[in-house]
């Protein structure tokens, strides 16, 4: 459980969380606090949050608590609820609107007592390849009743893995009909009713919320209190409890997700920055070299300076650091008053308050530096390592108990002891002692990726490794063998007359297409902007195309228009700009883009995208020629599909022959060009 203090695009987790909640009408908040009890007191305490109008903050402690349940019985002594309340932990982003389901959670409840809490969830398709969502979690099974949305079972610890899971014969004999889910995202926001907390008051073996009380109610048949479950749609709303999902929502917030929560418009706790071009923002009072290059989806924090001939790309830097030259990061996490000296090279590293990397030190993808601690010269940090100053625990002490959700989490939260230790063994940076980070170094490797710490990928910041990608994906096609038949192919059943379900089916097929388009342009974006290898792209979108039921096809036209779509949104001054952007991007992803391609009938549906495309963008259609001349000279369509689609056109109305009319000229020059002739005489 990451701590709620650590810095979410510079500002502290816990001001997201409250800031949506001002902003969703809640009136008062209470904060329960038992590991970093006294930093998250004193932090709400000196901030705006304790005087704000019609907004109360109040912070309850007990170092005693050891999890979620022991949390809710000390509040239910307390007596300070009594009525309804919205459940979250302190790590929570979400913009969204508590109204509707506030108003149904009460209106279910006038109709039945036993309906005490409902639960917020959204679509999120975990991928068929790591069995995990894209913050991280494991994948999450719901079976729900489709008319009532009472939630009817909830598992996520199964061997799902296996192809399979359990479920109890007596679910099926009580709920004639109810949808199975794997394609749900748990929010982590839970509106509750009073009982919620005098039911973990009477059950003490009531420890986690999901794994005790959740699956707890759902198979208590003498109770008969019911869980419901409540589905956003365009809002957002997500939990970081994991490195990944750290890193997922992160990026979330800058590519706007999340707004009005994002770095350029001020609320409570953070200070507005600048939005430049191409998703970059920076701070006031940062000292940039003329010579430095600071990519797209970057953040610079106020009072950071950064030395010529460095490169930041996809990371966020907090406030206070001096960068020297020669200096690469590249999708990492800097904190505050980090100092980084020349020749250093970051890679999808988190480096925590008050670190020191001296000259030519190196982070390897997953390494996690806590404060203060210092890399020596040249000294390169494995892998998916954790260095701190202190020594690793044998029997390591942890917090998971205090997880909101029995979820995986690689992040190591000390006691409050262990805080005072960190002040108290601080070395003074120029009087560094060697332990094990190179000379002149400070610090002790906690983690090192090997054979016992294989899972190591799967909660960590960096992207999932191409090894461990192709290793899983070749498991998933042994499991999809095994279960085609003999024939190796399925052909769904044909039914020509429909029924009025049927609508509903298709409309499900339709957001299933848009939902799997967002993904990947997602994924393509990313490579773009992260320079991901064009293989790694190729399993990712595989990936996709598995879990969403896909084509190459479907891949082809998704690409395309990802590709077209970026040139249209990068910033250009005339069609030519938008031309020579698109052109550009056409000859770098060729070959991704034509692996998707095995027929002439594929390549006339991209070429069908394109002309659709175009009719929509008045910029982008004078350029239809050109670019199709294009792909024609990159070998991404053939002459054969330019031709058979100009042929498709000609009993077309007028109005659909604008783009072969455009392109007569080479259609003329295709249809009178020599054929190669492969004999030498």
């Amino acid at each position: 459980m990451l701590q709620v203090l650590l810095p979410l695009v510079n500002v502290p987790m816990i001001n997201y969380t409250l800031a949506w909640l001002e902003s969703a009408g809640v009136e008062e908040v209470f904060v329960f606090c038992c590991a970093h009890s006294r930093q998250v007191i004193d932090y709400l305490e000196a901030s705006e949050w304790m005087s704000q109008p019609n907004f109360t903050v109040s912070t309850i402690e007990s170092r005693k608590a050891i999890s979620a349940g022991d949390a809710l019985r000390f509040i239910y002594e307390r007596n300070v609820i009594h009525g309804d309340f919205v459940l979250i932990s302190g790590d929570t982003v979400s913009n969204m609107s508590l109204n509707e389901a506030l108003k149904e959670h009460k209106d279910r409840r006038k109709k039945d007592n036993n309906a005490i809490m409902t639960m917020v969830i959204q679509r999120s398709k975990p991928s068929p390849i790591t069995h995990q969502s894209r913050l991280g979690t494991d994948e999450l099974f719901l079976a729900i009743d489709p008319e009532t949305m009472q939630l009817l079972y909830y598992e996520d610890k199964d061997d799902s893995r296996k192809g399979t899971i359990s479920i109890d014969k007596t679910l099926i004999a009580d709920n004639p009909t109810f949808l199975m889910h794997n394609d749900k995202q748990d929010c982590y926001i839970d509106i509750c009713s009073p009982e919620v907390l005098s039911l973990f008051s009477d059950n003490f073996d009531y420890q986690h919320l999901r794994k005790h009380f959740v699956k707890g109610l759902l198979v208590d048949d003498i109770m008969g209190y019911k869980i419901f479950t409540y589905e956003i749609h365009s809002s957002y709303a997500a939990r970081i409890d994991n490195f990944r999902s750290y890193d997922t929502i992160s990026k979330d917030i800058i590519q706007r997700w999340t707004y009005p929560f994002v770095p350029d418009v001020k609320f409570f706790g953070n200070s507005a920055v600048k939005l430049d071009r191409q998703g970059m923002y920076r701070a006031s009072e940062v000292g940039l070299s003329r010579s430095a290059k600071c990519g797209p989806f970057t953040v610079i924090g106020c009072g950071t300076n950064i030395g010529t001939n460095t490169v930041i790309s996809d990371s966020v830097i907090g406030e206070g650091c001096t960068i020297g030259s020669n200096v690469s990061i590249e999708g990492s996490y800097v904190w505050n008053n980090v100092v980084i000296e020349d020749g250093c090279k970051l890679k999808h590293a988190i480096v925590c308050d008050g670190v020191m990397l001296r000259s030519g030190a190196v982070l390897n993808p997953g390494v996690v530096l806590s404060f203060n601690v210092v890399i020596g010269q040249k000294f390169v940090v494995p892998a998916y390592s954790m260095v701190s100053l202190l020594e690793q625990p044998t029997n390591q002490d942890s917090d998971e108990e205090l997880e909101y959700a029995d979820n995986n989490s690689d992040s190591d939260v000390a006691s409050d002891e262990v805080d005072e230790r960190y002040s108290a063994e601080v070395p003074e940076k120029d009087k560094c002692t060697a332990y094990e980070v190179g000379e002149s170094g400070a610090g002790y490797i906690w983690q090192v990726c090997d054979g016992v710490h294989e899972e190591d990928w799967r909660h960590s910041v960096a992207p999932i490794p191409d090894e461990k990608l192709i290793e899983l994906m070749q498991k998933v096609d042994l499991d999809t063998e095994d279960n085609l038949p003999s024939s190796g192919e399925l052909k769904p059943e044909l039914n020509s007359n429909m029924s009025d379900d049927d609508d509903d089916d298709i409309e499900e097929v339709q957001d299933d297409t848009s939902l799997f388009q967002k993904e990947v342009e997602a994924t393509f974006l990313r490579a773009v902007h992260e320079n991901v290898a064009q293989s790694h792209i190729v399993l990712e979108v595989n990936a996709l195309r598995l879990s969403f039921n896909m084509t190459f096809l479907d891949c082809a036209s998704a690409l395309f228009y990802s590709m077209i779509k970026l040139a249209l949104d990068t910033p250009h001054n005339s069609s030519v700009d938008l031309r020579t952007s698109a052109a550009a991007l056409i000859r770098k992803w060729k070959k991704l883009l034509k692996g998707y391609l095995t027929s002439i009938d594929e390549e006339i549906e991209v070429i069908l995208k394109f002309e659709e495309m175009c009719l929509e963008s008045k910029e982008l259609a004078p350029s239809f020629t050109q670019l199709l001349h294009l792909m024609y000279d990159e070998d991404i369509v053939q002459e054969e599909s330019i031709l058979n689609w100009a042929a498709e056109k000609e009993n077309a109305d007028e109005k659909d022959k604008e783009f072969v009319k455009q392109a007569e000229q080479f259609l003329q020059w295709l249809k009178e060009a020599p054929e190669e002739d492969d004999d030498d005489d």
